[in-house]
Order: structure tokens, then sequence, then C-alpha cells
């Protein structure tokens, strides 16, 4: 089997963590350091917390030309995925713990978004391994989704590795996202175990200057492992 290119790796600021006061300028100030951009939704049903919804992300969208990379953490994805794809989400990912995964994949097809699949750090592999060649990407919660600055939960990297050697095996393209908890100690062990997508929240946004959080965490991740830096 041919060999796969290492996959590209990025750091995706997560905006849960900004000052919604002044959400335009904070994105600003990390553009220069990343393509793309997590977007957190929650709908205070499926997990216990109120963010977002498509008007924040529309409004956002006329300031930024980054990907939106989108995460559902709502009970009824299936009813808002056409708006926050009107709104300017670039991708959306769904969890798998809600059910009516391949209608989700095929409704996200259909709108042309790309497509992510979510899992919870208690949910095992096998959830998602039927996926795997339905998707472009995979997130793995690395903190139980709800609230930003929590600690990294290290026992969810095997469960990346066997995401990243599943996908490898099958000649997929595939992204493996990782989520909560990541910094520039933490994104370590994650690149290691095969993600190359790193959400950082509070340890970008909560720092006194976020682009360098950002450049930073990124080199930690390209220095442990030969990639192709963006």
């Amino acid at each position: 089997m041919e060999t796969l290119p290492p996959p590209r790796m990025r750091v995706a600021p997560s905006i849960l963590s900004a000052d919604f006061g002044s959400l335009s300028e904070a994105v600003d100030e990390v553009t220069p350091g990343t393509t793309w951009l997590h977007v957190d939704v929650m709908d205070g049903h499926f997990v216990p917390n109120l963010t977002i919804g498509p008007p924040v992300v529309a409004s956002l969208r006329e300031h930024t030309d980054l990907y939106f990379d989108t995460h559902l953490m709502i009970t009824d994805p299936a009813g808002f995925l056409e708006a926050f794809r009107d709104a300017g989400s670039d991708g959306c990912t769904v969890h798998v713990e809600v059910g009516h995964t391949g209608e989700l994949i095929a409704q996200m097809r259909e709108l042309g978004l790309r497509v992510g699949l979510a899992a919870n750090p208690d949910t095992p592999f096998e959830a998602v391994e039927p996926y795997l060649d339905q998707v472009d990407l995979i997130l793995c919660m690395t903190v139980f989704p709800g609230f930003g600055g929590q600690s990294f939960i290290a026992d969810v990297m095997p469960k990346v590795k066997e995401v990243r050697t599943a996908a490898d095996r099958a000649g997929l393209t595939l992204d493996v996202e990782v989520d909560g908890g990541i910094d520039r100690s933490t994104v370590v062990e994650a690149a290691r175990s095969g993600a190359n997508v790193f959400v950082a929240g509070s340890a970008v946004f909560g720092r006194a200057h976020p682009l360098a959080a950002v450049e930073d965490i990124l080199r930690a991740a390209v220095e442990t492992v030969a990639v192709d830096p963006p």
C-alpha cells in the first residue's frame, strides 16, 4: 500500500475562551498563526452549558476568512446544520453519542459541509470505527465537553492511536483532532499519538500574547513528529 503523506499539523484556537466583547479583534490577533478557528456550539442540553448560535457565526464570518471548524455539542444537530452552513461554517462536527450518525453524515455531505465526528472521552473507538471512511475528521475529546479550562485526560491517547492507525491502514486521509486541555506540554503526547489538529482555548486566549501561544503550541507539535507545518 502506498505510504500516506504525514498529516498537516494545525492549531485551531477555540473562541470559547476568547473575549466575546471583542471577538473579531481576538480572532484577528491569532490569524497570522493559523488557518482554522474552532467554534464551540453548546445547547444546554447535550452538555451543561449554553454558548452561541448561527447569528454569531454569521457576524464573525464577515470579519475573517479562516476555516470555521464548528463543533456541535447539541442534541439535535440535524435541525441546525443548514443554518450553520448558511452562517459561514465550513465544516461541522457532530457527536456519535447523539445517534443517527449515518443520516447526519449524509446531511452534511448534501449541504457541502466538511464532515466531522466527535467522541467523548469515555466513548470507545468502536463507536466511530464504522464511519472512518465516511468522514473527514474524527474529534477525540480530551475533556468531557461543556466548559473550557479543564485538564487534559491522557487516558484518551490510546483511542487517538487507534483512530490514526486504522485510518492509515485503510489509506484514509483523515484529520484526527483533540480538544480539551491542550497546551504546549500536552500537545506533545497528542501529536505523538497521531493527532494533527489541536484545539486550544484557554492556552491561547488566556495568555497575554495569544499569537505567540498558538505558534508555541504548533512548534511543539511539529518538533514531536516530522511534518510539513502550515
